[in-house]
């Protein structure tokens, strides 16, 4: 299968980022083909709200957001990741889900993973993970598996817990 984990972090080696790491070592070592776009490389910018895309498919804006979302197509699996800001998501994430939308309706029916983080327990990143979630299933999505990066806020803090192991193993859980 081939596995697009789009992470939303801005800080490289963040706890995000290890997570997306540890998602993608357990789906590459059960033969799944595995991308990672971490959005702060990409020059993404905010939806304009024009509407041209509801007629011609495609969004008028020229950045990087159209190969993105070539990728997000011909993926099975989707994984979004990003860290908790204020009880939701970065708004690097919420920038790229708000450019979604000439491909609204070609992005269902994959499975799809959430990866959050955050300075605060699982109550704390509840809303951030039900917004991706809720989402990715108007997508058309199966959610299969939230994973929690809880009690994480300086970089690196996610080591060693129980989020790693369980972003391994929902990694290798793809395509079962």
């Amino acid at each position: 299968m081939n596995v697009l984990v789009i992470n939303g972090s801005l800080r490289s080696k963040g706890n995000s980022d290890l997570l997306c790491d540890e998602f993608i070592r357990g789906a590459e070592e059960t033969g799944h083909s595995v991308e990672k776009i971490s959005l702060r490389e990409w020059d993404i910018h905010p939806c304009r709200a024009c509407y041209a895309c509801f007629r011609t498919g495609r969004c008028v804006q020229q950045d990087d957001m159209a190969a993105i979302l070539q990728k997000a197509e011909k993926s099975d699996v989707l994984v979004l990741a990003t860290p908790t800001y204020f009880l939701t998501m970065s708004g690097q994430m919420k920038v790229f889900i708000d450019r979604l939308l000439p491909m609204w309706q070609g992005l269902g029916g994959k499975d799809a993973y959430v990866i959050v983080t955050g300075h605060d327990g699982k109550q704390g990143l509840k809303r951030n993970a039900d917004d991706l979630a809720m989402i990715l299933e108007n997508l058309g999505d199966r959610v299969r598996q939230i994973v929690w990066g809880e009690h994480v806020w300086q970089k690196g803090e996610v080591l060693g817990t129980k989020a790693m192991e369980e972003a391994y193993l929902a990694g290798k859980s793809v395509g079962c």
